[in-house]
């Protein structure tokens, strides 16, 4: 009550006053002539008049007091009634941990792949089979590789899948793929963790109690009233909170199915280092293959023009016709485009390496590792199959994928159980930072699911149907990895008999021509002979090129179907140091 202080209310205080101002007055009356009977009434009443107004003035005081308390009670009752709303909202039926569904197929989902194919060929040379490499995808791109000097680039083998290994784009995308795989495994692992955070903060405030449904309608006549709006006031907290799951058995079986996927994710970027290994590889010696059949068509054309100068200078003699001269040029000229056609072909295969191993397309590259014929016995079939089946990166993330399917389908069937959880927190909180005092709160809760509206149902059965799908992918690689050591052994055994048949045929053919050179040099035959045993040689030379192609191809597509393709690089690498 404005303009009020505890002093002016002193009672006793008061009735002295009145007390002295009596007696005074009296002795004023009693100097004047007036009468004690006068004297006494005055003094009488002036005493209970102010009695009576201080007792007035006093409860007025208390009145204001009690309009005071009453606004504040109301005022903390109201954020009172807050927190109890907010604590009575979340205490409803609380949802439990759901099990991560896990993608339908557990497949690699790399965008490009390597293969290698052997087709049939009419012809009639040794080499009846054409060897080929396809590449697609992120395999056939790169990134830009380690900065060489300028030049050109001298490669073995070995340097190129490296480099390949270090830019292609395929590894580099089952990389990341990684990465995100173990980024999941980090987020289920962390619900399992405790989470512990702080807070501080200044709050000045004002409430308005009506907003809160209290109406005051005090009568006039009381003398008071109670206000609707409180404050502004201050206050200041400094809180630590920590929410800790004591039992949870979704989000464990959660996170060792993340840690099934991420070891999946690791064995696919090691496939795709093995599909690069194959991808590189075969990519450099079909350009080596091309590249001799460049050097091979060059001495076709350099033997078409030595013939046909011969065949020109037996005519100004006069002993050969015009159609042998003729005959001549026709081949010379049909050589020189087989050797265009070859030089451009070279030169696309040289920049799509360049394009797999992250070096500039505008770099000349010099390939030094010639084509060979060397290679160990053939290994038995059912071995190399259980080799197979052991080492085979992409069988063995199936396998982790079926894995970690399995778990899933327990989580899904685990949502029926109970779980626990601990919440506390501790802190200070006054007026002021100066005038601060702790408080705390410790809760353990225990969630029971009883009935959710038949989710856990339909959790359970999307699980069981990726479980299925896995399992019948892992059954079918099992067999498309048979079917890759078997197919890899044929064409190793094929090519290994055309390497021979071809070396011998392209003896024979070399003796051919030489013995119709002779012959036409002495007049004995024409110029038909010779280009006949030209064209023999030039189809030898290819047949026998083609034929190592092929068994170079062959070895490393074994390699990569018993999944030993970069060790065994590493091997022939060390053992060419040696």
């Amino acid at each position: 009550m404005p303009g009020f202080s505890r002093d002016v209310f002193n009672a006793r205080r008061l009735k002295a006053i009145a007390r002295k101002d009596a007696q005074r007055r009296s002795q004023q009356l009693a100097a004047r002539g007036r009468g004690s009977l006068l004297m006494f009434i005055y003094r009488h009443l002036s005493i209970n008049y102010i009695h009576l107004r201080t007792q007035c003035d006093t409860f007025m005081y208390e009145l204001f007091l009690m309009r005071r308390g009453i606004a504040i009670s109301l005022c903390l009752i109201a954020r009172g009634g807050i927190n109890v709303y907010a604590q009575t909202a979340s205490s409803g039926a609380q949802t439990s941990t759901r099990a991560t569904q896990l993608p339908m197929s557990a497949a690699s989902s790399q965008a490009g792949a390597v293969s290698t194919q052997q087709t049939p060929v009419a012809g009639t040379g040794p080499a009846t089979v054409n060897s080929s490499i396809q590449v697609n995808g992120d395999f056939a791109g790169s990134v830009p590789g380690k900065e060489l000097p300028p030049g050109p680039v001298t490669l073995t083998l070995a340097d190129a899948v490296k480099r390949g290994l270090a830019a292609n784009l395929g590894p580099i995308t089952a990389s990341n793929a990684e990465r995100a795989s173990r980024a999941a495994r980090i987020q289920a692992l962390s619900s399992l963790l405790p989470a512990i955070a702080a807070n501080a903060s200044d709050t000045v405030t004002q409430v308005n109690l009506a907003a809160f449904g209290f109406q005051f309608n005090v009568p006039a006549s009381v003398g008071f009233s109670i206000p609707s709006v409180v404050g502004p006031y201050n206050y200041s907290s400094l809180q630590g909170t920590l929410s800790q799951s004591l039992y949870d058995p979704v989000a464990r079986r959660n996170w060792h199915a993340s840690q099934e996927t991420e070891k999946a994710s690791q064995l696919n970027a090691k496939d795709a280092r093995e599909l690069v290994v194959l991808a590189v590889g075969g990519s450099y010696l079909q350009t080596v293959a091309t590249a001799a059949r460049v050097d091979s068509q060059r001495a076709e054309v350099a033997n078409a023009a030595a013939i046909n100068r011969q065949a020109e200078v037996r005519r100004e003699a006069g002993t050969n016709a015009r159609i042998d001269v003729t005959r001549s040029a026709v081949e010379l000229q049909t050589e020189q485009q087989r050797l265009s056609t070859l030089e451009a072909e070279l030169r696309k295969q040289k920049i799509s390496l360049a394009r797999l191993i992250g070096l500039q397309q505008d770099r000349e590259l010099i390939l030094v590792e010639p084509l060979s014929s060397q290679g160990g016995n053939m290994p038995d079939a059912n071995a190399a199959i259980q080799q197979a089946f052991e080492r085979r990166a992409d069988l063995q993330a199936l396998t982790a994928g079926v894995k970690a399917a399995q778990i899933a389908l327990s989580a899904a069937r685990a949502e029926r159980l109970p779980s626990a959880s601990l919440n506390g927190n501790y802190g200070v909180i006054g007026p002021n930072p100066e005038k601060t005092h702790g408080a705390f709160a410790v809760t353990g809760s225990v969630n029971v699911p009883i009935w959710q509206g038949g989710r856990v149902k339909g959790d359970i059965l999307e699980a069981q149907t990726t479980l299925d799908q896995r399992q019948a992918e892992l059954a079918n690689e099992r067999g498309k990895v048979e079917q890759e050591v078997r197919t890899a052994l044929i064409d190793l055994e094929a090519a290994s008999g055309q390497v021979h048949l071809a070396e011998s045929s392209r003896t024979l053919a070399n003796d051919t021509l030489a013995q119709a050179r002779d012959r036409f040099g002495a007049g004995v035959a024409t110029t038909l002979e010779v280009v006949q045993a030209q064209q023999q040689v030039a189809s030898a030379d290819s047949d026998y090129i083609s034929s190592l192609f092929s068994y170079q191809l062959a070895k490393l597509s074994l390699a990569r179907a018993t999944g030993e393709a970069e060790l065994s690089l590493t091997k022939q690498q060390s053992e060419g140091h040696k």
